[in-house]
């Protein structure tokens, strides 16, 4: 396979045959077209939205997953809903 690029993760072939094999072999069917660096590339899935989920013209990388991130500590809330008298100050 002789493959451009990728766009949104998905491979750019050089020739319609690639990407209908692509296609087949990922449960979708047809190809369309994108030109990358003046080469007319094929893409398998009969659109690009049904090849990556997203709407044509969005080359957004996907954002990283860093699974090292400890989650967010709640907030403290406190529930004390006793009375009680504060205590004072000192004076001089």
């Amino acid at each position: 396979m002789s493959i451009i690029t990728t766009i949104a993760g998905i491979p750019l072939f050089s020739t319609v045959q690639e990407a209908l094999s692509w296609a087949a072999a990922n449960g979708l069917n047809g190809y369309h077209t994108h030109n990358f660096q003046n080469q007319v590339g094929y893409m398998g899935g009969a659109s690009h939205i049904q090849a990556t989920g997203l709407p044509a013209n969005t080359n957004a990388p996907t954002p990283p997953t860093n699974t090292n991130v400890p989650p967010p500590v709640p907030p403290v809330i406190n529930y004390n809903t006793g009375g009680g008298s504060g205590g004072g100050g000192g004076g001089y």
